[in-house]
């Protein structure tokens, strides 16, 4: 991480699934002190805001394969621009959600700039649904998906009409909540999986050196972190809205971004899925403000 300018942008949509709540989660991660532990770490630090999202009661629900497009679309549109100038001003963006749907305009922002951008997907789920394969029709169930090029033209086309990302430029890490259509997507795209089965039997160092090894053989121009705080285990992030038992554990996933850390690959980041009404003492926004941390240098000695 050689920037030291970093512009936080909150993203308070809870549009792309169907609980309320993880709307307040860039709020929660603010409270949680966030701005003053990345200024302690030397950073220039911009908080640009939230972008706007209309009320809940203003959207109007159509396809039932697609939950809130509309806004969705909206919503992601506003950010991709707001990224992409970040972006050109020299700044890491840092995004904060809001549910993983947001993943979409921060991958289109990034995507004017990198060609060969690197994505770390640290989530218990797989996010390659497309309306489809979807169970639920929730669009937080879709971003890589979307990403990649694969889903409604309305989602895949905002800022321009290719791909946003490779597909053989993804590595899932943590998996355990993976539907029969992502599978299939999964093997189809060559899209690197490491499962907690994987976790468990390689160790997150192993993961990790292999996983960024393999970025710089791609030779990726930038690469994007995009943490699910779902990824972790219930027990230390109690705050999510799809909670997957047999999770990351908080060492392990401290030790990940430590590790992102040292590689100096790191141009972006986005932590989504805090919901603080489902969370205990805000317990999930002071673990996603720790990670942060970590991620950005924060060092024991």
């Amino acid at each position: 991480m050689e920037n030291k300018n970093i512009s936080i942008i909150g993203v308070p949509c809870d549009y792309g699934q169907q609980r309320r709540g993880v709307d307040m989660g860039p709020s929660a991660i603010r409270y949680a002190g966030l701005q003053e532990r990345l200024k302690t770490l030397g950073y220039d630090v911009a908080d640009e805001g939230n972008i706007q999202v209309v009320d809940f009661d203003e959207v109007e629900q159509q396809d039932h394969r697609l939950l809130n497009l509309e806004e969705v679309v909206r919503v992601s549109t506003t950010l991709a621009e707001k990224v992409d100038t970040v972006v050109k001003n020299n700044r890491t963006p840092l995004v904060l959600g809001g549910d993983h749907s947001i993943a979409i305009g921060t991958l289109a922002g990034l995507s004017v700039k990198y060609k060969n951008l690197g994505v770390i997907w640290f989530d218990a789920h797989a996010d390659l649904n497309t309306p489809e394969t979807t169970p639920s029709g929730n669009i937080h169930g879709m971003p890589l998906a979307t990403s990649i090029g694969l889903g409604h033209e309305r989602l895949t086309s905002i800022l321009h009409s290719e791909a946003k990302i490779k597909a053989e430029n993804i590595i899932i890490i943590g998996g355990r909540s993976i539907d029969d259509g992502e599978r299939v997507l999964i093997k189809e795209r060559g899209i690197k999986v490491y499962t907690m089965h994987e976790i468990d039997r390689l160790g997150m160092t192993y993961v990790m050196e292999e996983t960024l090894q393999y970025f710089k053989t791609q030779q990726v121009d930038g690469l994007h972190l995009s943490l699910d705080l779902d990824a972790l285990d219930p027990l230390y992030t109690p705050g999510v809205g799809t909670p997957v038992a047999g999770g990351i554990s908080y060492r392990e996933s401290h030790l990940a971004m430590e590790m992102i850390q040292e590689s100096r690959l790191l141009t972006s980041a986005e932590f989504v899925e805090v919901n603080p009404i489902l969370d205990e003492r805000n317990k999930t926004a002071d673990v996603a403000v720790a990670l942060i941390g970590s991620l950005f240098g924060e060092t024991l000695v």
